[in-house]
């Protein structure tokens, strides 16, 4: 399950090998800041994921208000007439409108917070046929969910990705500290500022035992986490009974998601290779395997910057979908979709679900840094629409 920001990101995520991607319209999703889908964007990603035979799924996973309420009834029609897979939803009377209005297969969100078997139960008598669990489960708790609900729903789980700092993503601290609400989809992210501390923690009861807290030249940042990945775990989930392993990234780019799906497809399909390795060049904070294995990593870090090891310089434009190999190992024979500066000399990495995979080539045209400009170029190696070019970052 790969997240798509836009339709060029779905196009991406199948590309690299997604089973399905999950998305958010206009409104009533939890990523306002991405691009998101207009409703004739969605009309026509059924249309694009269809014709791949994959799934499509929409968030509809804010906390409603009740001016809310009342437009949310004819956008669950215009879903089900636009022939979605499933809805993802956390708010109860969010799901009570799509149960009355509509037949739409319902997902529970992460952001319901479910634990234990009886709440997930209680969603599956209220509808649901998928439960996308609370990332603070361990292991065991996961298996438990999924041999009670055996035959009546199945669970996803996320396994990459942005942490948060409050329970599955429920936080006030935004809407208190900047008026954005992280539970409307507005989140200003305050758990990565950097912060001041004047005064250490001591729980009353608890005398001499203070909140560790490290501070350098850069500041504190006490409530940074650290980014989850469960790529070493996945056997040890399909055995617990996990149906989908879910990647965080809605306000992610083309090279984080095909990135990731890329290397969590590869390693699904029995691949051997070094995937952690792969993970490492995306843009990522230290990884954890977070509370479902316990891991001691769970700590916070010490910046809000993310570890930045390549970058994605452009994209295989779509245009190149009837070329023949000899057409674009031609002189200017590629054209390529530019996203950030690349200049001649450089050394440049293909990541690709293809045989050019991790294969490398020296930039022999002139230096371009004009996002979204479409050049042509020369390759050595056979390249296909969605292609993304990366060059490593010279520190």
């Amino acid at each position: 399950m790969a997240p798509a920001g836009d339709f060029s990101l779905l196009k991406t995520a199948f590309y690299f090998g997604a089973d399905a991607v999950y998305l958010g319209g206009k409104d009533y999703g939890l990523r306002a800041k991405s691009g998101n889908f207009s409703d004739d964007d969605i009309t026509e990603a059924v249309k694009y994921t269809r014709a791949l035979g994959k799934k499509i799924y929409v968030t509809v996973n804010i906390f409603a208000k009740n001016a809310d309420i009342c437009k949310i009834e004819e956008y669950a029609l215009f879903l089900e007439k636009a022939g979605v897979d499933a809805v993802i939803i956390s708010d109860l009377g969010v799901l009570k409108i799509f149960r009355k209005h509509t037949n739409l297969e319902i997902h529970i969100s992460t952001q319901a917070n479910v634990c234990n078997s009886y709440t997930a139960m209680q969603y599956v008598d209220l509808g649901a046929i998928r439960i996308i669990l609370a990332r603070e489960l361990p292991i065991a708790d996961i298996s438990e969910i999924c041999g009670c609900l055996e035959g009546k729903a199945n669970i996803e789980v996320f396994v990459h990705g942005a942490m948060c700092i409050s329970y599955s993503g429920r936080c006030l601290m935004s809407k208190y500290l900047t008026g954005r609400d992280a539970n409307r989809g507005d989140c200003a992210h305050p758990c990565r500022y950097k912060y001041d501390l004047q005064y250490a923690l001591q729980e009353e009861k608890r005398q001499g035992e203070y909140f560790p807290v490290e501070e350098d030249a850069n500041g504190t940042y006490i409530m940074n986490s650290r980014d989850l990945c469960l790529i070493e775990k996945l056997s040890e989930l399909a055995d617990a009974g996990v149906a989908s392993f879910k990647i965080e990234g809605r306000m992610k780019n083309e090279y984080y998601v095909g990135g990731a799906v890329n290397t969590y497809r590869r390693a699904m399909n029995g691949e051997i290779f070094d995937y952690m390795a792969e993970l490492e060049k995306l843009p990522h904070r230290p990884f954890t395997a977070g509370f479902t294995f316990n891991d001691k990593n769970k700590e916070f870090e010490k910046s809000a910057a993310t570890i930045t090891n390549y970058i994605i310089v452009a994209v295989v434009a779509e245009n190149n979908q009837d070329m023949t190999f000899q057409e674009m190992t031609d002189p200017g024979g590629v054209q390529i979709r530019i996203k950030n500066k690349i200049t001649k000399g450089d050394e440049i990495e293909i990541l690709s679900p293809c045989g050019s995979n991790g294969k490398s080539f020296v930039f022999s045209g002139d230096t371009v840094n004009v996002p979204e400009q479409i050049v042509s170029i020369n390759c050595p190696y056979k390249l296909e629409p969605h292609d993304i070019l990366i060059k490593k970052i010279n520190r």
